[in-house]
């Protein structure tokens, strides 16, 4: 029989202290009572001997020490999840807020996941076409990968998120047999009322799962939000056999709500802060995403991070590219210039992108044509630099040739709409009718049986 705590022994913060307490679990839930009267939920995340603490969900305003009592419910946080989720938005612990129609199933899942054994993961293969050229031909995304973008306060991320959304589609999946989770953490009101604005109006919210936390939401359901989502995309993609498409945005919401919770715990803080186990909270999240040998779904995760001041060194992006398989970066200079999608090229990649073009997949062009492209448009950057210092006039035609490409290359193949949908048969005929702009004695990493059949004289 589990006891109930009528007092507590210390509030700090979004954490509650109480002692003297057995047989509790870490993770654990417990009912909060207030008053006798309100109710909330909190879990238990430090246990020292005889003595917790646990984190309250909605917070601790209006909490003392005498009017709280506390009752242990013996299992983590779970979540009801069924295939009506489809379409629906919860809150970042799982509660719907879009309607007071709740998520009736038999079945509650663990939101700290199932952990995926190596050994049963299956290699990603096959693109995810998301209609934006930049992705599509230069750093393709992969059914099964983990591929951030790495953005910074101001730049459109939230527009090509909502853009990515609208347009992705599996090679071969049917439209029944592809989903979107889409969590958001820390986004303000407007954020989250665009997100779904866009969803309804393009038609695809009914294939969209959502999970908001809000800006002015309890930093404690932030860290849940990427959890609850994760465990719905298990649900639909290796029960249902479905393919998802997980977008979380903003990362960096998420891990400073966790410095902030590991401040208050009072733990001995590592890098600009963070907690020193900052590497493998975001591994729990990200290594979720995957492919699993026995069953037919796919989790494919596009976690979106701003940096703080740009910084591509801050902890955040820093520790995320070491877990994850690549990175999208976007320029605020070519956003500045009125390129939409500012993607950056040079520094972006994607490490899955080769086992999952070609012949089989894309076209049998498409691996030297991207490498061409990287080559190319990095041999612009130094000719602008050498330009700014001799001036345009000064350099050869040949130099001249290559300015020509990377102003057409930014012009034409990175700028689209938000509304543009490209497929990938367009992006590459763009992309050589783009290179055709250099001479054939230039293009130094194409196939010459490619260059006799696509280059355009």
């Amino acid at each position: 029989m589990r006891k109930e705590f009528l007092s507590l022994n210390k509030i700090e913060g979004p954490l509650i202290i109480l002692s003297k307490v057995e047989d509790v679990a870490y993770g654990e839930i417990i009912d909060i009572t207030v008053d006798g009267k309100t109710h909330r939920k909190g879990k238990v995340v430090k246990i020292d001997n005889d003595k917790i603490v646990a984190q309250v969900f909605e917070g601790t305003s209006g909490l003392s020490t005498q009017n709280t009592s506390v009752r242990f419910t013996g299992t983590p946080l779970e979540i009801p999840l069924s295939k009506d989720i489809l379409g629906r938005t919860f809150n970042g612990v799982g509660n719907p807020i879009d309607s007071d129609f709740p998520i009736y199933s038999d079945k509650r899942y663990n939101i700290n996941g199932r952990p995926i054994n190596p050994v049963s993961r299956q290699y990603p293969r096959d693109y995810i076409n998301t209609g934006i050229s930049a992705i599509d031909a230069l750093m393709t995304l992969i059914r099964g990968q983990k591929l951030p973008i790495f953005s910074g306060n101001g730049l459109p991320h939230n527009e090509l998120a909502v853009q990515i959304v609208k347009q992705a589609k599996i090679r071969g999946a049917e439209d029944g047999n592809f989903a979107i989770v889409f969590g958001a953490m820390g986004v303000r009101h407007d954020d989250a009322d665009y997100f779904i604005r866009s969803f309804k109006e393009s038609g695809v919210l009914e294939r969209v799962v959502m999970y908001l936390n809000l800006a002015d939401d309890p930093i404690i359901e932030r860290i849940s939000t990427p959890r609850c989502a994760l465990t719905a995309a298990e649900y639909l993609a290796f029960e249902c056999g479905m393919h998802i498409l997980v977008i979380l945005t903003d990362m960096t919401s998420y891990c400073e709500a966790l410095r902030e919770l590991s401040a208050a715990r009072e733990e001995v803080p590592s890098r600009k802060g963070y907690p020193g186990y900052l590497y493998s909270d975001l591994a729990t999240i990200y290594e979720r995403a995957g492919m699993l040998k026995e069953t037919e779904g796919s989790i494919t995760l596009l976690p979106i991070l701003t940096m703080p001041n740009d910084d591509i060194t801050h902890p955040i992006p820093d520790l995320t590219g070491y877990i994850t398989e690549g990175q999208i970066v976007l320029s605020r200079e070519l956003y500045q210039s009125n390129i939409y999608p500012p993607i950056s090229v040079l520094p972006s990649l994607s490490r899955l992108m080769k086992d999952g073009i070609g012949e089989d997949y894309t076209r049998e062009d498409h691996g030297d044509l991207a490498n061409q492209i990287f080559s190319s448009y990095s041999k612009v950057q130094d000719i602008r630099a050498l330009a700014q210092i001799i001036g345009e006039d000064d350099l050869s035609e040949i130099d001249k040739k290559y300015l020509e490409f990377g102003q057409r290359f930014e012009e034409e193949f990175l700028s689209q709409s938000m509304d543009e949908n490209r497929s990938i048969e367009d992006t590459l005929n763009l992309g050589w009718k783009l290179i055709s702009i250099l001479p054939k004695e230039e293009l130094d990493r194409l196939n010459p049986k490619l260059i006799e059949k696509f280059y355009i004289n």
